[in-house]
């Protein structure tokens, strides 16, 4: 994302009108989260400076800074101490989607992990694991994109030290293979923003009409 992201942390870059984080924490509050927790790496404190506390957004939040950035895997095994001990939402800082977050499940029951998983964008044709059932696999042809959106139990990032990079995937295949990954396949609006021309596309499609390929933005929450 350089340019933009040498003097501005990718979240609080704007699409609509409002950072893209903005857009997460708003659509959390409206699905009944209020309590979250943000890690940061890249110009952290711009991010604890422009959200404070979370009261504006009806939410309280608080920050896992990270000296250098630990990877999706190793920012929550940094943050599990914030946390608790019940199964968590996390949503990536970098995607927009218009995704219902009162519709993931309240309970994971067996289940180590439940996954949000979307058609697969042009720059990423191949996806990312398979869907049956139900069950997400590291199989199968027919392959989705995972989107940034899931629930974990503390306990797949039981074995990461604090501060330790580690990268999620290789967790995530590791508890697929024990039948212990379930999820969903969502099929409208889902946007990596991870170029300038896919944010300003975002934001030209959200100032046009509050819109997205004719489907209407919901507010929701990560």
């Amino acid at each position: 994302m350089r340019p933009l992201t040498d003097a501005t942390p990718k979240p609080l870059l704007e699409a609509g009108g409002k950072p893209l984080i903005v857009w997460h924490i708003e659509k959390l509050a409206c699905a009944g989260y209020t309590e979250l927790v943000i890690n940061h790496a890249h110009l952290g404190e711009q991010i604890e400076a422009t959200l404070g506390d979370g009261r504006r957004f009806g939410v309280s939040i608080r920050y896992s800074p990270e000296k250098e950035a630990l990877e999706t895997a190793g920012g929550i095994a940094n943050a599990l101490s914030l946390l608790g001990t019940e199964p968590f939402l996390v949503v990536n800082g970098d995607i927009f989607c218009d995704y219902d977050f009162t519709a993931l499940p309240s309970e994971l029951g067996a289940l180590s992990a439940w996954l949000v998983l979307v058609d697969n964008p042009e720059h990423h044709p191949g996806g990312d694991f398979s869907l049956k059932e139900g069950r997400v696999m590291d199989e199968g042809e027919s392959r989705l994109t995972f989107s940034g959106i899931g629930i974990y139990r503390p306990e797949v990032f039981s074995a990461i030290l604090p501060g330790e990079k580690a990268k999620l995937a290789p967790l995530l295949r590791e508890q697929m293979a024990l039948g212990r990954v379930g999820g969903e396949h969502y099929p409208c609006f889902w946007l990596d923003v991870g170029t300038p021309q896919r944010l300003e596309m975002l934001d030209k499609s959200l100032l046009r009409s509050g819109t997205l390929d004719g489907a209407p933005h919901s507010e929701s929450r990560p």
